[in-house]
């Protein structure tokens, strides 16, 4: 029953109050609507009902005999879930008729909800489902294999990898390791997001040359004519070799046991680390040294690396992790005793991520480095039979601790007369063959070369030389292909013809005209690419007789400018 509050007539110890009953109206001339409209709710009821395993079928029953419009509404509406605003909508409302058309609205809404969470809850199962049924198949698939004596998909790898592992000789932690990881691979289901890691770690592991070697080639002479021929002068680097090679060739003649000879001498001597200006030809000699060895070469830059994880790799929790790159180029170059070349090692970086030069310590240690250990393998790694050879500017950005554990050989830069015979003997058959020319098409004169290099470059090594070199070969070669210049017509290079095909010169040589004027004193000045000459003016100004030094000045060229004025005024 609904009622209206009248007066409060009581408070405590509860509330009491006089209320008037209010009914709800029906109008008799709409009775068949008022049977459609209970019959409707019956129907959504059942329909309802069907979602809801908990309701007995008896409460259905209970519905379908209630006679009573009120009190199936009010039965009905109490079950139905709907929000406390549509309850009281549902009380404030007189005429039953509306009532019953609010509850059915109710009601539909309800059902739509019903019926979608049921479609959402089907399709979730059915892909569940679908797994499931994924998973027993391959199972069912695997028992049959089994007892038709064939191996699944993942069986066949576990078996490649164990035959790969017997052929290349895994050391014992190594193998260890890669049985570990194997057993893991044979437990999980090829989908796995874990299986794919695992394979790529086994890869890594059956791809290392763990003792691949090349036999090295102890002839002196050919290492010596192998070296001369890639490159002219370089004399203390390749004095350096050849005793390299001279070493290993007295160990072997006189069957002397490596377990006799100190770790640190086993691998044939120091690292090497070649010092000297760009240009003269610290990494080109890498290659070189490897062909006099019979060697493998690889090589590995430094310059601008500012994450440790870049030489001893990333570890395996991280996602898309990597060996460092020093392993990485051991396994490009499919040897453990290449000849590896650290290039731009002052230029090693450093920040949040860890610092590469201290990372280099353990590689470059003949101490140490016989048990490398990768962050991504996390196995031993020898690479005491490795061949280490670094290049730099400048020692001056290289740790002191690293410095300390290589051979410093420096590397002047080359004179003029070096610059010359590079220039004829290799620099000018390189780029006349790659332009398409014949030597006797385009023969250079001495003072040609000279004009080159004393008005067009200004360098210790002799990368812009070829350059240019390069760069008249190619208006030599328009020409003959515009059909002004006959085939094996030859054209000499002279002084003159470099200045038609080059353009005006570049650089001057005033260090005579300068100097021969009052006021006029040199200095001398060094680069990371070599040394220059630098004018000092003095200009005599009224004043208090100060000393006023501009422009870019060390502090030596200040005091030799401050001990020339003491001398002039004594």
């Amino acid at each position: 029953e609904r009622f209206n509050i009248i007066e409060w007539t009581q408070s405590k110890p509860y509330l009491k109050a006089k209320i008037a009953i209010v009914h709800d109206t029906v109008d008799d001339e709409k009775l068949l609507e008022m049977e459609a409209l209970r019959r409707r709710i019956i129907d959504l009821s059942r329909e309802i009902v069907r979602f809801m395993p908990q309701v007995p079928e008896e409460a259905v029953s209970f519905l379908e005999n209630a006679d009573d419009p009120h009190l199936l509404l009010y039965t009905v509406a109490a079950n139905t879930r709907m929000e406390h605003k549509e309850r009281l909508a549902i009380l404030d409302k007189d005429d039953l008729g509306d009532k019953m058309r609010y509850l059915l609205k109710i009601m539909s809404r309800e059902l739509e909800v019903l019926q979608l969470s049921q479609k959402i809850q089907s399709e979730t199962q059915g892909e569940l489902d679908s797994v499931q049924r994924e998973y027993y198949l391959r199972q069912q698939l695997k028992a049959i294999k089994k007892e038709l004596g064939e191996g699944d998909e993942t069986e066949v790898e576990v078996q490649d990898y164990k035959e790969k592992f017997e052929k290349i000789g895994l050391p014992e932690e190594a193998l260890k390791e890669a049985n570990r990881e194997l057993s893991r691979l044979q437990k999980l289901p090829p989908q796995a997001a874990e299986y794919g890691v695992i394979k790529t770690y086994l890869d890594w592991l059956t791809e290392l040359p763990w003792n691949a070697m090349t036999e090295d080639n102890l002839d002196i002479e050919h290492a010596r004519q192998t070296l001369d021929a890639d490159h002219y002068g370089l004399e203390k680097i390749k004095e350096r070799i050849l005793e390299y090679l001279a070493v290993r060739k007295l160990r072997k003649e006189r069957d002397i046991v490596e377990d006799d000879i100190p770790e640190q001498d086993r691998a044939g001597g120091s690292i090497l680390l070649f010092v000297g200006p760009p240009g003269v030809g610290k990494t080109s000699l890498g290659r070189s040294i490897a062909r006099a060895l019979n060697r493998k070469f690889t090589r590995m830059s430094l310059g601008g690396v500012r994450d440790e994880a870049e030489i001893r790799g990333h570890r395996r929790t991280y996602i898309g992790a990597m060996p460092g790159r020093i392993i990485q180029a051991l396994k490009r170059a499919e040897s453990r005793n290449p000849v590896f070349m650290l290039d731009e090692v002052d230029k090693v970086g450093s920040d949040w991520r860890g610092d590469p030069s201290s990372a280099l310590l353990e590689v470059l240690d003949p101490q140490q480095n016989h048990a490398f250990r990768d962050h991504y393998l996390d196995v031993d790694f020898d690479l005491s039979n490795i061949m280490f050879i670094a290049t730099a500017n400048t020692l001056e950005t290289i740790p002191h601790a690293l410095r300390d554990r290589m051979e410093i050989i420096h590397l002047d830069g080359y004179t003029e007369f070096e610059k010359v015979e590079i220039a004829k003997g290799y620099l000018i058959p390189r780029q006349v063959k790659t332009k398409g020319l014949m030597p006797e098409e385009i023969p250079f004169t001495n003072e040609g070369i000279r004009k080159i290099i004393r008005d067009y470059t200004r360098e210790s090594g002799v990368r812009t030389l070829e350059r240019q070199i390069g760069k008249i070969a190619r208006k030599v070669a328009v020409k003959i292909a515009d059909g002004k210049m006959n085939a094996g017509e030859s054209e000499s290079i002279t002084p003159a013809a470099v200045r038609a095909y080059l353009g005006k010169p570049r650089f001057y040589f005033e260090a005579a005209l300068r100097t021969e004027k009052p006021g006029v004193a040199t200095g001398l000045a060094w680069t990371p690419v070599g040394g220059d000459v630098l004018f000092i003016e003095a200009s005599c100004m009224t004043g208090k007789g100060r000393l006023i030094l501009t422009g870019q000045l060390g502090d030596v060229m200040k005091e030799s400018a401050q001990i020339a004025l003491s001398y002039v005024r004594s």
